[in-house]
């Protein structure tokens, strides 16, 4: 849009801290500003002071404060803002009712069922945004055409409904008219099945609205897409924080005279797009903030380095926005954001704990960065007042940063400049601890230096950082390498050269506005308005007509409203989306045809087959073309071009650049001397060599030795990245800086091999339910690091290693690859597969380090599909057997051998040979081939550092996690000591069938170790309850993480201190011929239980995952059930998760319905099935699925028996229950364990057992707080939430 000659275009920003003001000036010049978002002394609203200042500066004369502002000359206004983000961090939104279809009161309370941190027993989670919960009387399902079925209607996507039951409007009104009297006046309104058939929310919202409710948010309206739960959450966010940003918008216009009514004013949308004042709602502000610097480096940098592929890095002072542009904005469709799971489009922007004000510590040998943070108050220590040491800290006695070059804004009075006296004194502290570990540690070394220390810290700062922007490129099939390091943010610029360098890139490149990015790309912004809505088409030249219709329908919607917000039909462009997956699969993508021009055989609006097809390619490494495509949602990005021109470039300078001054900067090796040039100064054509700063008034640049930094045309700096000089040769010696460097990249390593495997494999079970670990072992088999940490695979592969390095001696050669799922071999159970590869190097005779994939394969043979049979009896019933097979033998992939190995349970009576061969195939591929990532990566590790060192730091990292465990044992010993209790400990539970698990542990003071002994447990069973040895082992890592409270690496090292004693022959050891699938599943939790039970740390919780299993000629379907989970001192257990060895999400309700023949009538909690106590154990659920179809219904569960117990006088939780109902009305209690057929109309309904109370039920109750909660800082985006799936198996 043209910019009206003597007019004014503000950008701003207004952050948590800061506000940063970007202004176009009348004749084009520029003026920015920065100041406190909050400062109620002096002004009560910070854009519009920023505003007030520039318009008083330009036109030289007063404007009172307390005068609306005249706004002749202000052509427009662009704002992004935290107001959304802040409000639901914080819980500040609106009191809010939830109006849900009856049966489905917990829905968004339960979730996914998945809990957020695998290791915390209290399992902290964010609460639900709603206050109260009203119950709707309606249901609409998916027609099948049963008998007696109503009249069908036709939803939007075009699926045929069944109205089983119309809306109870009547009922209604009185329920509203008391959420109305008790001040509630926000409403979000979920529906089973409203993407699809919005007429009922409608029928609600017209109510609400006629009684007086002044925000109503139908989830079909926020987001019209399948997925009940997340649709669920978006609605609520909608509601809870729409009503916050419409005062916060209110209240900004009355700082003007006509409340702004003729001046253009739009607010950054999550998206990445801006949108008019009145239409920014609660749901898609969240990322209104972070957005604008993502379009500011992708309308700048991008532009800049000639189209090379930019990875943004805004480092701030709480986390760091790490984010990609390659052309086009890289969108999620659902990401999690403090708690809330919103399905909106939003740009794909990673938030990780790691920042200015990131805390320092030293753990266990450990140097450790974040996740904690100093905050804005009190901030770092040399804010002076009173804070932790952070890597700001760090930076400020390195002499990175320069006090005189800060305001003098920090201490008590804010009138003082930073104190690098503080800085000092606090590192000092830390360097206490850390030299006195290092001179009185198990190798004694020389003492580090202050700056040593600080230069440690920064480093591991730095690997903590490089982390994600691995993940989120290579995710994609991109090479971190090959892009440019677009930095931003008050902080990164300290950091960008070191970040650049440990990822291959050569060029970093810092805007001359960095320090106002945000800012500055919300003037460069478009406004954007999008058409979504939900579809169930194939993607098949039939459907093309209509596709083109729907496409058609939503493009003019797009122009016609941007066209009322008085865009020219020439400044309007559409880009058309499809939401394609192939049938079966959960795996969908976005795509846009844009580069996909149409052809006879495709859509009018583009080929949107081959796009799919291309990105599938590069993202998975391979396509499925026989199998269908399925449309899912269309969708149009409709955008007016409107973003400012900018033309204030700095003048080429002739002379050289004036050095400001010269200070001391530490650097590997020790102290520089180190030119200082301030920003403003510099031209068009400079060139300086590091070390130097380069210094402006909201940031400090380092570039360092071996990097020349050079002033583009523009006035941005581009720094040129050289190779790190060789100041410090790192031995095999213990270094606690290498140690916590080390850790990082052996994480790294079993991440990466991870993401091979997952964009390489073909199964639903590895690609999309992420149901695998990779993992690395040193020379002997000792486990070093493992990803993602199911808790079921922890430390079980290594057994599994060991076993095969006894197993075949020297029978091991180069060009081998071995294949194990035996359980007598380390296997947990059949259908975990693992694959390892020995890896040799030149000059050694025997393997210097192992790598090795498990990954669930869905079938493998057995007794029935799935090789998950309830009643197995011999390990020959579940499925194919590898003791030790070389599935690649001198480099050569063994396939025939192999296929007849997964076809062979074929020849026993009653079993089948595997029923997916091809996936088979495909996944064990896939395995191999993210071992062969692994064997790379650990290459160029030992290539950089020597084999001798890499081993060594193998050692060194397992022996810090034993250091953990035995810190924590000695810690648990000296507490029951002291007082007067004995050094052993007991406890005892038992299976259903009577089969008890005991365990007495007896802890060692002086050498802070344990033995574990489980003498006394029952014998093996004749079912399949049976846990080979490798469970019981996982689960005593599991419940040794969980004792220490932190974050250690989970090694063989946690196993050092402690012995395990398990009688052979015992349900916990059992005979090779052994059934076992429901050991896995089920006598790992009871063991947690024990473990558990015997430190008094938790009462029981649910012990059980409630298998559930249907399945007919056509179809089969598995899930496991949520239960309660246990308190403890402290914390009351939480209702509705999965607990210890599982973490599995459900599916989605509307999923569960739109793909298999049942109806889930219920899924609540199980009120009152938690025990009570001081502290009450959690409720479990109750689930009741009516079935449209004949089917075998498999139950595998526990807990039916014998109740979870409750501690320090906490009762125990309620048993389970499966119950039967017949279409007739007959009940039939199922037992634990059974298979049974199934026929439509007959119901079947779960109830999980809850979890044990904690403490006397009579003591007095805990004064009145909020449930432990999740952090205040919440990591995001899409490496997020790939590792939260990671950990939801």
């Amino acid at each position: 849009m043209g910019s009206p000659e003597g007019r004014f275009h503000f950008a701003i920003d207004r952050g948590g801290t800061f506000t940063d003001v970007f202004a176009q000036c009348p004749g084009g010049h520029v003026r920015v500003l920065k100041l406190l978002s909050e400062d109620p002394a002096n002004y009560a609203d910070a854009p519009t002071e920023g505003i007030r200042r520039i318009l008083e500066q330009e036109g030289g004369m007063l404007l009172p404060r307390d005068r609306p502002l005249d706004t002749s000359r202000i052509a427009s206004i662009r704002m992004g803002t935290t107001v959304a983000t802040n409000a639901l961090l914080e819980r500040r939104g609106e009191r809010v009712a939830l109006l849900v279809t009856r049966g489905f009161r917990d829905l968004l309370h339960v979730g996914t069922q998945a809990r957020e941190n695998l290791f915390d027993l209290a399992v902290p989670m964010s609460e639900v945004l709603y206050e109260e919960v009203l119950e709707v009387e309606e249901r609409v399902v998916l027609y099948r055409g049963e008998p007696g079925a109503g009249t069908p209607v036709k939803g939007r996507t075009g699926d045929l409904l069944e109205v089983q039951q119309p809306v109870d409007l009547g009922a209604l009104r009185g329920k509203l008219e008391g959420l109305l009297s008790r001040g509630i006046r926000s409403l979000a309104v979920v529906l089973m099945h409203s993407y699809t058939w919005a007429q009922h929310e409608h029928q609600v919202g017209a109510l609400a609205r006629e009684l007086g409710f002044t925000q109503v948010s139908l989830s079909s309206e926020a987001m019209p897409m399948v997925r009940i739960v997340p649709r669920g959450h978006t609605a609520c966010a909608d509601a809870y924080l729409t009503p916050a940003i419409q005062r916060y918008v209110q209240g900004f216009r009355q700082g003007f005279q006509g409340q702004l009514k003729d001046v253009q004013v739009l607010f950054m949308r999550s998206d990445g797009g801006l949108a008019p004042m009145d239409s920014f709602s609660g749901s898609r502000a969240v990322l209104s903030g972070p957005a604008g610097g993502v379009v500011g480096y992708s309308a700048t940098t991008y532009r800049a380095e000639g189209g090379q592929p930019v990875i943004g890095f805004d480092m701030g002072g709480t986390s760091t926005d790490v984010s990609r542009y390659a052309g086009e904005f890289e969108h999620v469709f659902e990401a999690n954001t403090a708690g809330v799971t919103l399905q909106a489009p939003q740009l794909d922007i990673n938030t990780v704990a790691a920042g200015g004000g990131s805390r320092l510590f030293f753990r266990s040998g450990l140097f450790v960065v974040g996740p904690e943070s100093a905050g804005a108050h009190p901030g770092p220590a040399c804010y002076r007042k009173g804070g932790p040491v952070t890597v700001t800290d760090a930076n400020l006695v390195l002499g990175r940063l320069l006090p005189a070059s800060f305001p003098c804004i920090f201490g008590p009075g804010e009138d003082q400049p930073l104190s690098p006296e503080a800085s000092r004194k606090a590192l000092e502290a830390v360097a206490t601890d850390i030299n006195s570990f290092l001179t009185n540690g198990p190798c004694p070394t020389a003492p580090l230096s202050l700056e040593e220390v600080a230069m440690g810290f920064v480093r591991v700062a730095n690997e903590a950082m490089c982390r994600p922007i691995r993940a989120l490129t290579q995710a994609r099939g991109h090479d971190p390498s090959a892009h440019v390091l677009a930095c931003f943010g008050g902080a990164g610029g300290q950091h960008a050269c070191a970040i650049a360098r440990a990822l291959g890139m050569d060029t970093v490149h810092i805007h001359r506005h960095s320090g106002l990015l945000s800012a500055l790309g919300l003037a460069l912004a478009d406004v954007v308005h999008e058409a979504q809505e939900p579809c169930s088409l194939p993607y098949t030249p039939e459907t093309f007509v209509q596709l083109d219709q729907r496409l058609s329908r939503l493009e003019e919607q797009c122009v016609d409203a941007l066209r009322a917000q008085g865009f020219p039909r020439s400044q309007i462009s559409t880009e058309s989306f499809l939401h394609l997956r192939y049938q079966g699969t959960d795996c969908a993508l976005m795509v846009s045809a844009h580069q996909h021009p149409a052809t006879a055989r495709s859509p009018r609006a583009g080929d949107f087959g081959a796009a799919f097809t291309e990105r599938y390619m590069r993202e998975f490494g391979f396509v499925i073309p026989e199998r269908p495509v399925v449309v899912d949602d269309v969708r149009v990005r409709g955008t007016g071009r409107s973003g400012l021109r900018l033309e204030d470039f700095p003048k080429a300078q002739t002379g050289p650049p004036r050095v400001d001054k010269v200070t001391q900067c530490y650097f590997e090796g020790g102290y520089q001397e180190t030119p200082v040039y301030l920003l403003g100064e510099l031209g068009c054509g400079h060139k300086l060599q590091g070390p130097c700063l380069i210094i402006d008034s909201n940031s400090t640049i380092l570039v360092e030795p071996g990097c020349q930094a050079e002033v583009t045309e523009a006035g941005d700096i581009r720094i040129t990245v050289g190779a790190e000089s060789p100041t410090n040769t790192v031995g095999a010696q213990l270094d606690p800086i290498h140690l916590s460097i080390f850790s990082h990249r052996f994480m790294s390593i079993a991440e990466q091999m991870g993401r091979i495997l997952q964009r390489t494999a073909i199964s639903t079970n590895i690609k999309e339910r992420l149901d695998f670990s990779c993992a690395l072992f040193g020379p002997d088999g000792g486990l070093v690091s493992n990803a993602p940490h199911i808790p079921v695979h922890l430390g079980a592969m290594q057994e599994t290693v060991q076993f095969q390095i006894q197993h075949l001696g020297t029978d091991l050669h180069p060009g081998d690859v071995l294949l194990s799922n035996h359980p007598s071999a380390g296997g947990s159970h059949l259908p975990d597969l693992t694959v390892i590869t020995p890896v040799f190097w030149p000059g050694q005779t025997r393997p210097v380090f192992y790598v090795a994939s498990r990954g669930h394969h869905a079938d493998i043979g057995g007794i029935t599909p799935g090789s998950m049979p309830p009643h197995s009896t011999s390990l020959q019933q579940e499925g194919a057997v590898f003791l030790s097979f070389k599935l690649v033998q001198g480099g050569v992939f063994q396939e025939e051998a192999v296929t007849e190995a997964l076809r062979a349970p074929g020849k026993i009576p009653g079993c089948s040979g595997t029923r997916n061969l091809h996936d088979n195939l495909s996944d064990l591929r896939a395995q191999v081939a993210a071992n062969q990532k692994g064997i790379q990566l650990v290459g160029e590790l030992i290539g950089q550092y020597g084999l001798d060192v890499v081993q060594a730091y193998m050692g060194h990292i397992q022996a810090n996690a034993e250091l953990a465990v035995r810190d924590m044992l000695r810690a648990f010993g000296t507490s029951r000591q002291a007082r007067g209790l004995p050094l052993e400990v007991s406890a005892e539970d038992h299976m259903d069938d009577g089969s008890p698990i005991r365990l007495r542990v007896h802890i060692n003071l002086n050498q802070g170790s344990a033995v574990f002994d489980f003498s006394g447990t029952g014998p093996e069973v004749f079912g399949n309850l049976n846990a080979p040895r490798a469970i019981t082992l996982s689960a005593l890592i599991y419940c040794l993480r969980c004792l220490v409270g932190r974050d250690i690496p989970l090694n063989q090292g946690c196993l050092a201190p402690v012995s395990v004693v398990i009688p052979r022959g015992s349900i916990l050891d059992p005979s090779p011929e052994a059934a076992v699938v429901g050991g896995n599943v089920l006598t790992s939790q009871r063991v947690v239980d024990v473990i558990l039970g015997a430190f008094g740390a938790c009462a029981a919780s649910q012990g059980c995952m409630n298998n559930v299993t249907l399945g007919n000629a056509h179809m089969g379907y598995y899930e496991t059930v949520a239960g309660g989970a246990g308190a403890g001192p402290g914390w009351h257990g939480r209702s509705g998760v999965h607990s210890h060895m599982t973490n599995t999400r459900i599916t989605d309700p509307e999923i569960l319905e739109s793909r298999y023949p049942v109806i889930l009538r219920r899924f609540e909690l199980r009120l009152g099935s938690g025990g009570r106590g001081r502290f009450r154990g959690g409720d479990g659920v109750v689930r009741e699925l009516l079935f449209r179809e004949e089917a075998l219904l498999s139950v595998l569960t526990e807990r039916r028996a014998f109740r979870p117990y409750g501690l320090q006088g906490g009762e125990p939780g309620a048993r389970g229950l499966n119950l039967l109902i017949r279409k007739d009305g007959r009940k039939v209690n199922l037992g634990g364990k059974t298979s049974v057929p199934v026929y439509p109309g007959d119901v079947f309904c779960l109830h999980t057992p809850g979890g044990g109370g904690y403490g006397d039920p009579e003591d007095p109750a805990p004064p009145p707080g909020s449930p432990p909660q999740l952090p205040a800082f919440s990591e995001r985006g899409s490496v997020y939430e790939y590792r939260r799936a990671q950990e939801a198996v």
